[in-house]
């Protein structure tokens, strides 16, 4: 990485001085920041050339002592070198220590965020879920490949990640990895994790954070109707596959559980509740909080259905699911065969619970928000948002009483 740099040897008269000889002193200026040091030698103000910043004159001590400055000017830039070739981002301060050979404590970026993903993983299962690791675990590789791809270097110096480090970063995910802008902040927030560990502990002085900004977008989530949940309900397929991945899929739909909390679930959760029925008393893998859900009698009869299964009785699980990616691509053949257009996910049931299932038949928002384990209503108020078909329902019985 080039920088500007300049040296300047001058006089710094001490306090109170009144005659004799003053010291000299060596100023390293790089990208306008100053760093100075004393060249442990004095000379008299009138043999110096403050414009050439040397001693005047031809005698051996002049001489002497012009040789000397050359030699600590040779060294600054022999330093400058060394840390050019290390890749090392090179401030005043750092040609400074260099020069006199202080020892610096050098802590990188990613030597940081590593350590972070190993003290993770070796929580996973009791603070972190397995996904919590993988996220960042790939927010490091996105980290590690941006830095490679804006300064040509395996690693940075914690010190040298300022506000134009994050604004490239997010510049890089956006343009070359091609990240959504939710995608791209989502990254940037577990990045930023690391960036607070290290202002935490003292090893960064400002946060580079400070003046960005960047906002969530609401997406419109998609989830199904009534009409394609019966058309899937209805619909009988030729393979055995098919049909458990479809009925896997509406429990979800009729539960509102994600995929991995589906995966994990175990008979021991499914329990009798305080009215009589059957529910759901299980924790949301990825953030570890406790979600009870009433069954309604469509998911209690999928239960029925697979509880002598042998997958299900030798791993101790309600359903015999499998891995999420095969489960998405099953039911894209689903969806294709209802004849459903919209592309099918397994987390749409999550949706269509939250939607279709519940809010659309009078639900109250603080129930759903319960159920589905959210940790902050606002994140369900994102579904009544786009509940058109509601909204249509509650102004024709308001049509109904004008009318009337």
């Amino acid at each position: 990485m080039r920088t500007n740099f300049s040296l300047l040897f001058y006089l710094k008269k001490p306090k109170n001085y009144v005659t004799g000889p003053v010291p000299v002193y060596l100023r390293i200026t790089v990208e306008g920041k100053r760093s100075e040091l004393t060249a442990a030698r004095s000379v008299e103000p009138t043999q110096w050339n403050a414009k050439a910043g040397r001693v005047s004159g031809t005698k051996e001590a002049s001489r002497s002592l012009n040789n000397y400055l050359d030699q600590l000017r040779a060294m600054v830039l022999a330093a400058h070198q060394q840390l050019t070739e290390q890749r090392i981002t090179i401030t005043a301060d750092r040609l400074r220590d260099k020069l006199t050979g202080k020892a610096e404590v050098t802590r990188t970026l990613l030597t940081q965020f590593a350590e972070h993903n190993r003290r993770v993983e070796a929580l996973v299962g009791a603070d972190f879920a397995a996904g919590t690791l993988e996220r960042y675990k790939t927010s490091f590789k996105h980290t590690e490949d941006f830095i490679k791809w804006k300064y040509n270097v395996s690693d940075v110096d914690i010190r040298d990640v300022d506000h134009d480090f994050v604004t490239s970063y997010d510049f890089y995910l956006r343009s070359v990895r091609k990240c959504s802008n939710n995608t791209a902040i989502k990254y940037l927030k577990n990045f930023k994790k690391i960036i607070l560990i290290c202002l935490a502990s003292g090893w960064l002085t400002v946060d580079p954070f400070v003046n960005y900004k960047a906002k969530i977008k609401v997406v419109d989530r998609e989830f199904l109707t009534e009409e394609e949940i019966q058309r899937i309900m209805d619909k009988h397929f030729h393979t055995e596959r098919l049909n458990q991945i479809r009925d896997i899929f509406l429990f979800s739909c009729f539960t509102g559980l994600a995929y991995a909390d589906v995966h994990k679930l175990k008979p021991s959760e499914i329990v009798t509740g305080p009215d009589g029925e059957q529910w759901l008393y299980t924790k949301r893998q990825k953030t570890d909080v406790p979600t009870r859900v009433p069954l309604l009698p469509s998911a209690v009869s999928i239960l029925h259905r697979y509880k002598d299964s042998p997958i299900c009785v030798t791993q101790d699980r309600v359903l015999p699911i499998s891995t999420n990616q095969k489960t998405n691509a099953f039911l894209k053949e689903i969806g294709d065969l209802c004849g459903i257009e919209k592309h099918l996910t397994f987390h749409i049931a999550r949706h269509t619970f939250a939607t279709t299932v519940t809010l659309a038949n009078g639900v109250p928002i603080e129930s759903v928000s319960k159920m589905l384990g959210h940790t902050n209503i606002k994140t369900t108020q994102h579904y009544a948002k786009i509940l058109d078909l509601k909204v249509g329902k509650d102004m024709a019985l308001l049509r109904a009483k004008f009318t009337g």
